[in-house]
């Protein structure tokens, strides 16, 4: 099998006031997107390894290092990340999901942030051509740390085609801008928000 990527799409987004207040610094959120050939399209096929050995460790060392870049920082000020996949038409979200649900995806794409620990967040949907992706965002040392949990969407006015699959990966260099919910950790000791 063939890596066949159509295009690379860079998002990056900064808010500066986020419920009517300025942040103290700007959110500042970037995902990279890959439109790449699925090659079981509209047809069923058992075996899906050849599409994990194709796409997995490629992508999961290409978009993390391009959403990082995006956001001009090093992997180590990366606080939080998540990834995703949407599958066209004919294909199956099982073929989104074989791809990002690897170590070969998962652990380059850690390791590009600092030798982060938690599992990477996902979202993974079926849709057409422009159809949107919330990505999911999470810390990326702590899933506790509830100030980073956030949803970044994303779109591709022309991906994916029917054949095709949009994979994601998304870096954040914060959490959310005024983040007053507490931790988990907090309140797993009984301890909640005033």
């Amino acid at each position: 099998m063939e890596l066949e990527i159509r295009k690379v799409v860079t998002i990056c987004e900064e808010t500066y006031i986020e419920g009517f207040k300025k942040s103290s610094k700007p959110v500042r959120i970037a995902a990279a997107l890959a439109v790449i050939k699925n090659p079981y399209a509209g047809k069923y096929v058992e075996d899906l390894l050849p599409l994990i050995k194709t796409y997995s460790e490629k992508l999961g060392e290409i978009l993390p290092q391009k959403a990082i870049e995006a956001l001009g920082i090093s992997g180590q000020e990366v606080e939080a990340y998540g990834k995703g996949a949407l599958v066209g038409l004919d294909g199956e979200i099982e073929h989104g999901s074989a791809i990002i649900h690897t170590l070969t995806f998962g652990n380059p794409f850690r390791s590009q942030c600092d030798q982060a620990e938690t599992l990477l967040p996902s979202a993974e949907k079926r849709g057409a051509a422009g159809s949107s992706l919330d990505l999911a965002i999470k810390h990326k040392m702590d899933p506790k740390i509830r100030s980073h949990h956030m949803t970044f969407e994303v779109r591709i006015p022309d991906a994916p085609r029917n054949d095709e699959i949009v994979i994601a990966a998304v870096v954040t260099s914060s959490g959310r801008a005024h983040p007053r919910i507490g931790s988990l950790h907090k309140e797993l000791e009984g301890v909640f928000p005033s």
